[in-house]
């Protein structure tokens, strides 16, 4: 699964603690070898047809679309009480 990562994303990951970034980092590998790895705790979000997200920590989220067949747009990331809205 190939990787590409809008300006927002960009944006919020940077304002993330270490941790979360670093964290994230080892979720992107599991969802770059499988995107369906159970460990990810992929969801498609409600009322939204390409909308997805997967778990980077019990509290913070990053919101994805496939955008081709290989290849996933990484649109945000945050923690889950702000990243859906």
């Amino acid at each position: 699964m190939k990787v590409v990562y809008a300006d927002e994303f960009r944006k919020a990951f940077d304002k993330l603690p270490e941790k979360i970034q670093s964290t994230y980092r080892v979720q992107e590998e599991i969802f770059e070898t499988s995107s369906h790895d159970p460990r990810l705790h992929l969801k498609k979000l409600k009322g939204h047809s390409s909308i997805f997200s997967f778990r980077i920590t019990r509290a913070y989220r990053a919101l994805f679309a496939f955008v081709e067949r290989d290849t996933a747009l990484m649109i945000t990331i945050g923690h889950r009480k702000d990243v859906y809205r």
